[in-house]
């Protein structure tokens, strides 16, 4: 890969730009609590679903707990927590985002989002972090048929920006998000977050960062 054939770069939004994957975990705690459901299984299942839109989650939840499970309620229940919990303490950015956004675009970089997360939670994330104006262009959970790890949704946002997929620079912290950029043709870049890198991220990431001020290091 030649740096200077790169003229873009799409970014996952939680856990990357935003620190909501620390409070999901903890809204899946209080309301696996509230189920019945074992801390370690919670854990368990919310690992298979990180990076993946609500459909999928749902899917998820319903394979590991049983179709009979109420899977309706209890992710009402981790949506109210997370509420409650983002409406008193605020979302955090992630190491060095407005940084790092900023050298992007001073660099003339062409930014989009790739977020599994619905449109209307996005773009109101988004604004009260001051981070909305940087994205000209932001495909949603909601705006696409296949969620993450298909590679639907980083075709949409590299077709968005009007460049190939080999031009365009994905940044994730999930597995299912890594998949979803590398079967799209996009060089990858994991920052971790909750889930630590592995044998399976090594498979399709081209960079390892440990914080978005090493991409701007690298590029």
């Amino acid at each position: 890969m030649k740096k200077d054939s790169i003229k873009g770069f799409v970014f996952d939004m939680d856990g990357v730009l935003l620190d909501t994957e620390s409070i999901c975990d903890r809204t899946w705690e209080l309301a696996a609590k509230d189920f019945g459901i074992e801390r370690d299984d919670a854990m368990r299942i919310i690992s298979l679903c990180r990076g993946t839109n609500k459909k999928t989650s749902r899917e998820i939840i319903l394979r590991e707990l049983g179709e009979d499970f109420d899977v309706d309620s209890y992710m009402k229940k981790t949506s109210d927590y997370f509420k409650i919990i983002s409406e008193n303490e605020g979302i955090a950015l992630m190491p060095y985002v407005k940084e790092c956004l900023a050298y992007l675009e001073k660099k003339g970089y062409r930014l989009a989002l790739a977020s599994s997360t619905r449109k209307v939670v996005v773009e109101s994330q988004l604004t009260r972090a001051g981070l909305i104006e940087y994205f000209d262009y932001r495909m949603t959970g909601d705006m696409v048929k296949n969620s993450k790890p298909d590679p639907e949704i980083y075709l949409s946002a590299v077709k968005l920006l009007g460049l190939k997929p080999e031009e365009c620079v994905g940044i994730e912290d999930s597995l299912n998000g890594l998949r979803s950029a590398h079967g799209a043709g996009l060089v990858t870049v994991m920052v971790p977050d909750r889930a630590p890198a592995n044998e399976e991220t090594a498979k399709v990431t081209d960079y390892l960062c440990q914080s978005l001020k090493d991409v701007m290091d690298i590029f």
